[in-house]
């Protein structure tokens, strides 16, 4: 929970299941003849997978078992059926950046911008940015443009990706180069021919795993809605071909007709519900490395992110002595400080990162004080305090009444809160504040949370927690 700013929605591992029956394919896309390539087919997934490991090094790529990268795995594992040619060994990665892009190394590793899946509108339309990403690696287009540099190898390709990383943020940088190209990676730079194949063929990709094909299409308007006109030329570092828009829904347009078509479902629903407040690193955060400083996964611990947090106390307690107040708190638990006099004792990964680079605590209390308007007596002062909670926390609504109590001598309010949503894994959490009157008129309150499911199971934690919590004056 956040009181100042809206908490973070915490992501959890989903199945994908779009249609009881693999539809019958009707790709109607005649693919070009191979272009001149130097590669062979096992040099190029062995150079793929050594790029691969370098852009683990030089971007925030998100860990396997974090569930948003399990979602995308799990559809680009159905559009991959559906790719024709060569079944090459396809990977699909999340980089945790928040410019809408994606790319495709050579030989099958494809990475997908978590910007991306944010800023998409159905599973359509994300299906479609990832058929295009399979469509160059379908056709080579990597290892062909490496074939074309003359007397550059891709070692040479390779040795570029160490270079320090400048990705491109919105506006006109992004129009000049992609993720790839700041990266050194120049053999993703394509050109209008292969855009426009990749465009084509991911369009049929799309249609025949049983898409809305049109998806394809309408996410060229969400980023150029985003970007503005220049911004159709954002996917996987490449130029804009033309109209878009134009030619894939003429593809369409000469596809079988479908009555029934999948254009979202209840997974990407609920993997949108929990992303979208996750925070996805700028171009300046990754080019000045700061995620290399944060959690493996650059944005939540893993366990948190998978709703799995050793919350249980040990039976041990140790003391804190603050200097306007002290408290025992579990021994197993961590103590954190916080902007101004805020502070937080939590279990280990009981906290995440929010969109807003702050914190939110799933599993804790918050300790802070809050300075209510000039005159307000303790029941006013409180409730001005719920208020701000409230703004700061969409959908916490509060649970009965507010209650009189006296802690160590002290007259204080408490009331309980239900915050819809706010747990991992979208399940509601609960909130209980108690508020505290302090001689100069402000509140010192501590707001204990958890989710729905185990708050009961810490409440007594919780009230022995409040029954040695003494205020300092």
């Amino acid at each position: 929970m956040n009181f100042l700013r809206p908490r973070v929605t915490v992501t959890f591992f989903v199945a994908l299941l779009l249609c009881a029956q693999s539809p019958r394919a009707f790709a109607r896309f005649e693919q070009p003849a191979p272009c001149k390539n130097a590669f062979s087919i096992d040099q190029e997934i062995a150079q793929g997978k050594k790029t691969r490991e370098q852009v683990y090094k030089s971007m925030p790529v998100l860990p396997d078992s974090s569930p948003v990268t399990q979602y995308v795995q799990q559809l680009g594992a159905k559009l991959v059926q559906y790719a024709p040619g060569y079944k090459w060994p396809y990977e699909f990665h999340v980089v945790n950046a928040a410019d809408i892009n994606a790319f495709a190394l050579p030989g099958g590793p494809i990475f997908v911008n978590l910007g991306t899946v944010q800023a998409a509108e159905t599973e359509a339309q994300l299906a479609g940015v990832m058929s295009h990403e399979i469509s160059h690696v379908v056709m080579r287009h990597a290892t062909c443009n490496i074939t074309k540099q003359q007397g550059q190898s891709v070692w040479w390709g390779l040795a570029q990706i160490g270079a320090a990383i400048a990705v491109p943020g919105a506006g006109g940088a992004l129009a000049q180069q992609g993720i790839g190209m700041a990266a050194g990676m120049t053999f993703l730079r394509m050109s209008r021919d292969s855009e426009k194949q990749a465009d084509l063929m991911g369009t049929n990709i799309l249609y025949n795993a049983g898409y809305d094909p049109r998806a394809m299409a309408q996410f060229f308007e969400v980023i150029q809605g985003k970007y503005g006109a220049g911004g159709a030329q954002l996917l996987s570092d490449h130029p804009n071909p033309g109209n878009r828009t134009e030619y894939v829904n003429a593809e369409v347009a000469t596809l079988p007709p479908r009555e029934r078509w999948v254009k979202t479902t209840t997974e990407f629903t609920a993997i949108k519900k929990q992303i979208n407040g996750m925070h996805a690193y700028s171009a300046q955060e990754i080019q000045s490395g700061a995620w290399k400083k944060e959690s493996p996964n650059q944005a939540v611990p893993t366990a948190a992110l998978n709703g799995v947090v050793d919350f249980r106390p040990d039976g041990s307690w140790k003391a804190l002595d603050d200097t306007g107040f002290s408290l025992q708190y579990p021994g197993n638990w961590q103590v954190y400080d916080g902007p101004g006099n805020g502070t937080t004792v939590a279990p280990a990964n009981g906290i995440v990162a929010t969109a807003k680079g702050d914190k939110g605590v799933v599993y804790g209390a918050i300790i802070d004080a809050f300075q209510p308007q000039q005159g307000a007596d303790i029941a006013a002062a409180t409730s001005q305090l719920v208020t701000s909670i409230q703004q700061g926390n969409p959908g916490i609504k509060t649970v009965g009444q507010t209650e009189d109590v006296r802690v160590n001598g002290r007259a204080g309010k408490s009331l309980e809160f239900v915050n819809a949503g706010g747990a991992p894994g979208g399940t509601d959490e609960r909130d209980w504040l108690v508020a505290l009157n302090r001689k100069d008129g402000s509140l010192n309150y501590v707001v204990f949370i958890a989710p729905a499911k185990d708050f009961e199971a810490l409440r007594p934690t919780y009230e022995q927690m409040l029954h040695g919590f003494q205020l300092k004056e």
